[in-house]
């Protein structure tokens, strides 16, 4: 389960055996959603969040929060994807003490 950022108390990570869509799961605190980043001709067309099955949801606060990083860094979030379920290869968890 690789963590890949951090971001005041959010934690964006992939777990080991996912799938496509590219998505990212975002926790914070004991709540939890699921992001997906719809891609079209190579830019970030949409964000659809869903709800991780068995987890209490962010609420629209924090979804709104996530989704505006995910907005700032998918280009590093699709990098991060690519290098650990293409390339197979470990990634690093950057943590951001800057808010957007």
């Amino acid at each position: 389960m690789p963590k890949i950022f951090e971001y005041f108390g959010f934690i964006f990570y992939f777990y080991s055996n996912e799938h496509e869509p590219i998505h990212v799961h975002v926790l914070h605190g004991v709540k939890e959603s699921i992001f997906d980043l719809i891609m079209m001709n190579g830019e970030l067309a949409e964000i659809h969040v869903r709800e991780k099955h068995g987890a209490e949801p962010l609420p629209e606060k924090d979804k709104r929060t996530a989704e505006e990083f995910i907005r700032k860094y998918h280009k590093n979030i699709i990098d991060k994807w690519v290098k650990f379920f293409v390339l197979k290869q470990s990634v690093r968890s950057t943590n951001i003490k800057k808010k957007l």
